[in-house]
């Protein structure tokens, strides 16, 4: 297991900034992920990581030794890292135990390792068949399961199941995420998908533009996001405009207790929809709205609302409780507190 350390990264292509400064430590045996937007530098910081791409500044330390930044540069193949791309790669004329084998000394694959990571990553019996006789899946499986093979100091995974279908890639996640557990292997996967980050990783780094604007475990970001773009970028979101006083906020939702603002005035409050409760009648604390629309994701539901002042906010639901029709008058209250930030 092998700590990462990034001090002050930059990376550039001619005039674009792709990495401007990253701090960032990605901690042994833990699974990190780098979440944020289509061009925010979460690849080029992988490609970084991976040796591909020289610094322009800052450095790279791999369990303590310098393999980036200052003048030296470690090439590729001894960092001792793995990399897993978005789709499997696999050597279509080699078998499943060749593939893994592959990066492996004579002796290695003469020994059990091929065996033992193919029943890490669910596969055990499978290494004579032929890539093209395995699903999308098993293939992505295959592929970790060579990253894992020579027991690297790093494994990264580049959106390793954005090719997959959805109800597949829930579960191929958590099951990868399990075989990088069991395996003590340090990874880091860059993805766009906030619910991937949220529910495999033991570390989310939220990326702007090339810069690190938040990294904690992932009810951090989730319930105290460092400001109203991370907030609305990991997961869904209820932002209104409120002013604060002695503790709690103004809102069109009412008086709502508040964290994170410590002055009074104009601040921007963050409420997630399963904070907003709706309610059949009218009675204290509540205020009146009126249903706009009904978002169905069999769990749950979104259902979407217009409060009498013309704010629109959203509430998150068990689908036995979204019985109110469109057009409905309904009556909400909020549940806990709202983070706060100043307008």
């Amino acid at each position: 297991m092998s700590e990462v350390v990034l001090t002050g990264v930059v990376k550039r292509y001619g005039p674009v900034t792709a990495l401007d400064g990253v701090d960032l430590t990605v901690p042994a045996g833990e699974l990190t992920a780098v979440l944020g937007p289509s061009g925010c530098g979460k690849t080029t910081l992988l490609r970084c990581l991976a040796g591909f791409e020289r610094l322009d500044a800052g450095e790279i330390r791999l369990d303590g030794r310098a393999v980036a930044g200052g003048g030296r540069h470690v090439p590729t193949h001894r960092r001792r890292i793995a990399v897993v791309p978005q789709e499997g790669a696999l050597f279509p004329h080699l078998s499943v135990a060749a593939n893994i084998g592959y990066g492996l000394d004579r002796a290695a694959r003469r020994g059990d390792r091929v065996d033992e990571v193919l029943a890490l990553v669910g596969l055990a019996g499978y290494g004579d068949r032929m890539p093209h006789q395995l699903s999308g899946g098993q293939q992505q499986r295959v592929a970790v399961a060579r990253a894992l093979a020579p027991r690297p100091s790093l494994v990264l995974l580049d959106e390793p199941f954005s090719a997959l279908d959805a109800g597949l890639r829930a579960g191929l996640r958590h099951d990868i995420r399990e075989a990088l557990r069991a395996d003590g292997a340090t990874g880091v996967l860059v993805t766009h998908d906030q619910g991937e980050a949220l529910s495999v990783a033991d570390r989310v780094v939220v990326l702007r533009a090339g810069r690190v604007v938040q990294a904690g475990p992932p009810t951090t970001i989730y319930r105290e996001p460092a400001d109203p773009w991370v907030a609305g970028f990991v997961g869904d979101a209820v932002l209104l405009p409120a002013v604060a006083e002695a503790g709690s906020a103004r809102t069109p939702l009412g008086a709502i207790p508040i964290t994170g603002a410590s002055s009074s005035g104009a601040v921007t409050v963050l409420l997630r929809p399963e904070q907003v409760r709706i309610v059949p009648s009218a009675r204290p604390g509540t205020v009146p709205a009126t249903v706009l629309r009904h978002d169905f994701h069999g769990h749950d539901a979104l259902v979407g609302l217009r409060l009498a002042d013309g704010t629109r906010i959203t509430a998150r639901i068990l689908d036995d409780a979204a019985t109110a029709p469109v057009g409905a008058d309904v009556a909400v209250r909020v549940d806990g507190t709202a983070r706060a930030w100043p307008a």
